[in-house]
């Protein structure tokens, strides 16, 4: 459960630094808003883009894992459309901007935070 949080806690924040950064991506500066847009922002990444990776599955092999980035910025508008008074995002170069950012801040907070309950076996 804890992870779960520490989770949403990073998608936020990843969130917030790419509406920073990108012109195109604006987000809400309400705490409890951007916890929201986080959790739906989670939610759309977990639900839907698996099926949308397995359906495109032959162009990101030809494109040796590069329209990986495509799809990361489908999610990121679809999340937009979703909660449009809280995240708009302007286009498709915002999103896939705003997607390579949130993931890069995600990766540099992975490798921060510790993985969670692991126990090793002796």
């Amino acid at each position: 459960m804890l992870n779960l949080i520490i989770r949403l806690f990073v998608n936020a924040v990843a969130l917030w630094v790419a509406a920073q950064l990108v012109g195109g991506i604006r987000l809400t500066d309400a705490f409890w808003p951007m916890l929201l847009v986080a959790a739906v922002f989670g939610l759309v990444n977990a639900l839907i883009k698996p099926v949308l990776l397995l359906l495109s599955l032959p162009v990101v092999v030809l494109t040796l894992g590069i329209f990986i980035f495509v799809v990361n910025a489908l999610m990121l508008m679809l999340t937009g459309w979703l909660l449009d008074p809280l995240i708009q995002v302007d286009g498709f170069w915002p999103a896939l901007l705003g997607s390579v950012l949130i993931s890069i801040v995600s990766f540099l907070f992975s490798l921060l935070l510790p993985e969670g309950k692991r126990k090793r076996r002796r």
